[in-house]
């Protein structure tokens, strides 16, 4: 196995290859670690670095994910959503975590499926609860919610109970479907 880097090692690597192109945040919190934060314009060199580059070779994509950060100041992405990539090398045993911010009026970022095939269903989820596009992604269906679903139920300005479309799927109990309704006791005499 390789040599493990800290992540202020590999944000180090990377400001010296990327430059002013790359900010560094430290998230609050003792066991909180370095995130680099790139631009969506230099999202797709800065993975490609991070996978191919020796000593670095993050072969694994863990997820990819959103933030949304209605409501909540944070200086360092200064958009409503940010893209997150965790990243980890088998090679070398060390791990890495990158953001993106994303507009809400123009949500999306280049996929990374060309990188990593795993990025794939990962993109699809992200795009299903938050409505961000990965462009270049082959298959942007929706993966959990209903292709005619009308939100994003993990956008912060998503209703807590939802929009009643719960109240369209029917209602099981162990001994079969409820009668007269949901909430209501019966059924499976």
């Amino acid at each position: 196995m390789g040599t493990s880097l800290t992540p202020e090692q590999i944000t180090e690597r990377l400001s010296k290859q990327f430059g002013d192109e790359l900010s560094v945040h430290l998230p609050p919190g003792e066991s909180a670690a370095q995130v680099a934060i790139v631009s969506r314009e230099s999202l797709e060199d800065t993975l490609s670095f991070l996978q191919s580059e020796a000593g670095l070779e993050f072969d694994f994509l863990v997820d990819v994910t959103a933030v949304d950060y209605l409501h909540f100041d944070e200086p360092s992405i200064q958009e409503r959503f940010a893209a997150v990539y965790q990243l980890y090398s088998t090679i070398h045993n060390h791990r890495f975590t990158l953001k993106t911010p994303v507009p809400e009026d123009d949500a999306w970022v280049p996929s990374a499926v060309e990188l990593w095939g795993s990025a794939l269903w990962a993109e699809r989820e992200t795009h299903d609860m938050y409505g961000i596009r990965f462009k270049g992604n082959p298959d942007m269906r929706r993966l959990l919610m209903p292709e005619d679903f009308p939100g994003f139920p993990l956008r912060k300005d998503y209703p807590l109970r939802g929009r009643g479309e719960r109240d369209a799927f029917p209602q099981y109990l162990d001994s079969g479907p409820i009668s007269g309704g949901a909430g209501k006791e019966g059924g499976g005499e």
